[in-house]
C-alpha cells in the first residue's frame, strides 16, 4: 500500500484557491487532499494526472446512463442549436411531450389521471410537492416520514429528512415530521422473517390511530393531523435499505383508511435504478404524488419535478403561479429527458438492469462468504448495499469503511496490469454501508472489475 498521493503543483495551487474562495457548505471534504477531476466517460472518471477511477456511485445515481453518454449528450447539443432558452412562463414542445410521457405512463401503471410539474432539482421538487400536499389538505403542515429517510436540504425538505444534523442550525420552516421506523430487517428483531417484520412495522404505525390520545387522529371528525407520508421506496442515503415486498401495500391500506397521501420520493431510485421506471412499482401500490430528479437528464441539466393525481394538481386547485422557478421546464433539460425515455423504450431496459443487478449481487454475496466484516448485502436492480461491520459481522464499523474509501481514492490498485482507483459512496444509519449505484450501462466485465477492486480493498482493510 502507498501513502496518500501528493497533489500535483497545479492541483496544489487550485486547492489553495479553493480553501480561500470556495464555500465548504456545498462540498464534502472526505479525502485529504481532495481529488480534482478532469474528464469522464462511461463508468470512469480521470483525475488531473490522468489516473482512471471506476465509479460505482455515479454522482449519487444522477448519471444512471453513464458519463458523457453520446446519445444524451447529442440531444443536448441539438437543443442548444434550436431553442436553448425560453422563460418558463411560456410553452415549448419538450415540456409538453415530456409531461405527456410521464403522465401516460403513470395512467397505464397506476390507473390514475395526473399532471406533471417541473422544477430545477430534487429538493426544489420536494418543496413543490409540499405545496401540493398542503394545498390539498387545507394547509396541514405535519407529515409522516421514515427514520433513515432523506428528502433534501432545502428548508422544507430538511424538515422531513430524519437527520437533525441538516436542520440543527436553521430550525423548521413550516413543515414538521413524525419519523416512523423503517423495516430495516438486518437490524430488526431477530426471529422474524423479513415479511413478518414489515407487517409488524405497519401494525406499530396503525396503532397511532387506535385512540385520539396517541396524538395524530381525531375519531370524532375522522381527521388526521398529518397530511402525507413521504417515503423513499428504497432508502437512499439511509443505506439502500430494501423493505419487504408486502410492506408498502399494507402501509398504503392504513394511509387510505385515514385520508393520508403517499408521496413517493424517486429522486435517487427513479429512472430504472431498480429495474423499473419508479421503484414504487415493485410494491403494488398507487402513490398519490411522485417526486423525481437526478437521472432524468443524466446529470446534464438540473431538472426535476413531480407527478400528482389530477385531484391534487388540476388548474382549479393548483392554479398558475402556485410555484415558480426561472429555469423550471427549461428546453435543454426536457430535450435530454425525452431522449432518455426514447432510449430506454427501445430495449427491455428493466430486464437488462435486473440481470446485471443479479450478477453484481451474486458477486457481493460471494465476497460476504469470504469476508466476515461484510454483515449484510442486498440489492434490487442496480441499487446495491454492502454493510461493513466488525469481526462479529453485525457491529457497525464506520472507521473501516472510511479506510476503504480512502484506499480506493489512492488510485494504486492493479487488476490485470491496469492501475485503477475505485469511487465508493458511504451511506447508512451508522455510515458503514457501501451504497452501490453503478452506471446502468455498466458492462459485465466492468462489474467483475468492480468486484475485484472491492476484494482488494477488503484485503487491505482486514490485514491492517
Amino acid at each position: 500500500m502507498s501513502d496518500i498521493r501528493i497533489a500535483t503543483a497545479e492541483d496544489q495551487i487550485l486547492l489553495t484557491k479553493e480553501a480561500k474562495y470556495c464555500s465548504y457548505g456545498d462540498t464534502v471534504h472526505y479525502i485529504e487532499p481532495p481529488r480534482i477531476f478532469s474528464r469522464c466517460e462511461g463508468s470512469y472518471v480521470w483525475d488531473t494526472e490522468d489516473q482512471a477511477y471506476l465509479d460505482l456511485q455515479m454522482w449519487y445515481s444522477a448519471v444512471n446512463f453513464g458519463y458523457a453518454n453520446p446519445r444524451l449528450n447529442n440531444a443536448l447539443k441539438q437543443q442548444i442549436d434550436t431553442l436553448p432558452q425560453i422563460a418558463s412562463q411560456y410553452l415549448h414542445k419538450g415540456k409538453i411531450e415530456l409531461s405527456e410521457m410521464i403522465a401516460v405512463d403513470a395512467k397505464k401503471k397506476f390507473g390514475l389521471d395526473g399532471r406533471v410539474h417541473f422544477n430545477v432539482g430534487g429538493s426544489q421538487s420536494i418543496e413543490d410537492s409540499l405545496k401540493v400536499v398542503r394545498n390539498a389538505s387545507n394547509g396541514k403542515s405535519m407529515m409522516f416520514a421514515f427514520e433513515g429517510g432523506y428528502h433534501g436540504r432545502t428548508l422544507g425538505a430538511s424538515s422531513i429528512t430524519s437527520s437533525f444534523r441538516y436542520r440543527r442550525r436553521y430550525g423548521h420552516f413550516g413543515e414538521r415530521a413524525n419519523f416512523i421506523p423503517f423495516p430495516y430487517h438486518f437490524r430488526g428483531p431477530k426471529g422474524m422473517t423479513k415479511e413478518e417484520y414489515g407487517s409488524q412495522c405497519v401494525q406499530q404505525f396503525a396503532r397511532l390511530f387506535e385512540t385520539e390520545y396517541n396524538g395524530v387522529w381525531d375519531p370524532k371528525t375522522n381527521q388526521c393531523e398529518y397530511a402525507a407520508f413521504y417515503v423513499e421506496p428504497i432508502q437512499g442515503t439511509g443505506g439502500y435499505v430494501i423493505p419487504p415486498m408486502n410492506f408498502y401495500r399494507e402501509l398504503k391500506q392504513v394511509l387510505d383508511q385515514h385520508g393520508i397521501l403517499m408521496v413517493s420520493d424517486e429522486i435517487q431510485m427513479g429512472f430504472y435504478r431498480t429495474g423499473k421506471l419508479w421503484s414504487i412499482e415493485h410494491f403494488d401500490v398507487q402513490p398519490d404524488v411522485i417526486v423525481f430528479g437526478k437521472a432524468l437528464t443524466n446529470g446534464l441539466n438540473p431538472l426535476g419535478g413531480i407527478w400528482a393525481r389530477e385531484e391534487l394538481i388540476n388548474p382549479k386547485i393548483f392554479p398558475p403561479g402556485s410555484t415558480h422557478s426561472t429555469f423550471a421546464s427549461n428546453p435543454l433539460g426536457t430535450a435530454v429527458g425525452l431522449e432518455m425515455f426514447k432510449m430506454t423504450s427501445e430495449v427491455d431496459y428493466g430486464a437488462m438492469v435486473m440481470a446485471k443487478g443479479k450478477f453484481f449481487l451474486e458477486g457481493l454475496q460471494d465476497l460476504q462468504k469470504r469476508f466476515p466484516i461484510i454483515g449484510d448485502v442486498d440489492g434490487l436492480g442496480l441499487a446495491l448495499r454492502c454493510e461493513i461491520c466488525g469481526p462479529d459481522g453485525f457491529t457497525p464499523d464506520k472507521a473501516t469503511l472510511d479506510y476503504m474509501v480512502e484506499e480506493g481514492m489512492k488510485g494504486d490498485m492493479v487488476v490485470d496490469g491496469q492501475k485503477l482507483g475505485l469511487i465508493l459512496d458511504v451511506g447508512g444509519y451508522y455510515k458503514n454501508v457501501i451504497t452501490l449505484a453503478p452506471s446502468l450501462e455498466i458492462s459485465y466485465p466492468e462489474i467483475e472489475l468492480g468486484l475485484k477492486l472491492l476484494e482488494q480493498l477488503l484485503v487491505r482493510a482486514t490485514s491492517r
